[in-house]
């Protein structure tokens, strides 16, 4: 399939090198060049120079940018030049309110917009094993869902525009709420003079058990906190979920204490470490 591919980034990088093994013609546009053209170089991908060349005759179009403002300005350079009836997938964490409207937007042109945000973070994309929750038409994902599983491990139709980037804030929500009870507990076990490893062996086949202890509890209880997804990038998420939650009247009382804990830790100087981080707020002598 020919492929157009925005955002080269720690993400979009990874998953566009996947389509290009699999045998996909794909072209890679990123916003600095020289980080397409080095993309393309160790991928045997293209190098495209705009957003409209990249996606050129393309019949799936794939974004993974920066926020709302980015996906506007990607997905009208890329209508354009499309093939009829190209299926446009946004991989970006965005509100709801526009993939709604980037869906009203792409199917206006002939095309179909599917917001399909990601978890699994850097190491999933680079290892093809991350989780795609999408929201659009479900003909246009079942064509181009075996793409995708080149470098996801699960692909899930959660309703129309939008149902995607809702259950990625749900994602963050709960993400959140582990990693501070993650934070709290490892900092209860060093204030009581146990070993934090030890500690781990002993909770970690129980009911504590959680992915985010298996892969962050001792490098946490370390004080190393460069593993991926940044404080920068979790607090713009928890913005659009409690901007979301003021429209629908959710109460995330939990959530609104951790974002202000993740803004301590960007004031720490924090804003790139990832968001098992909040352990260093409470380390702090």
């Amino acid at each position: 399939m020919k492929i157009g591919f925005a955002g080269l980034g720690v993400m979009g990088g990874p998953m566009a090198r996947h389509l290009v093994e699999a045998g996909h013609d794909v072209a890679g546009f990123n916003r600095s060049p020289d980080k397409a053209r080095a993309w393309a170089e160790a991928t045997g991908g293209r190098f495209a120079a705009t957003v409209g060349e990249a996606a050129a005759g393309a019949g799936l179009f794939i974004l993974c940018v920066g926020n709302d403002d980015d996906v506007r300005e990607v997905v009208a350079a890329a209508l354009p030049t499309l093939a009829a009836g190209a299926v446009i997938v946004d991989h970006t964490t965005t509100s709801a309110r526009v993939a709604r409207e980037m869906a009203g937007l792409a199917a206006g042109q002939g095309a179909f917009y599917i917001d399909a945000p990601v978890s699994g973070g850097q190491a999933g994309a680079e290892t093809g094993q991350l989780s795609v929750m999408a929201g659009g038409d479900a003909d246009a994902l079942s064509r181009i869902e075996p793409v995708l599983m080149h470098y996801a491990k699960a692909v899930k139709l959660m309703g129309p525009p939008g149902a995607g980037q809702l259950t990625k804030m749900v994602n963050q929500i709960a993400i959140a709420g582990v990693v501070q009870g993650l934070a709290e507990a490892i900092h209860f076990a060093q204030s009581a003079g146990l070993d934090t490893d030890a500690v781990y062996d002993a909770i970690s086949k129980g009911a504590a058990q959680s992915w985010q202890m298996d892969n962050r509890w001792k490098t946490a209880a370390a004080g190393q906190f460069d593993f991926g997804f940044a404080v920068d990038w979790m607090r713009k998420d928890l913005g659009l979920v409690l901007d979301e939650a003021r429209a629908n009247g959710a109460r995330l009382e939990l959530t609104v204490l951790v974002d202000g804990f993740y803004a301590e830790v960007q004031d720490m100087g924090g804003s790139r470490w990832d968001t098992s981080s909040l352990a260093a707020r409470l380390q702090r002598s």
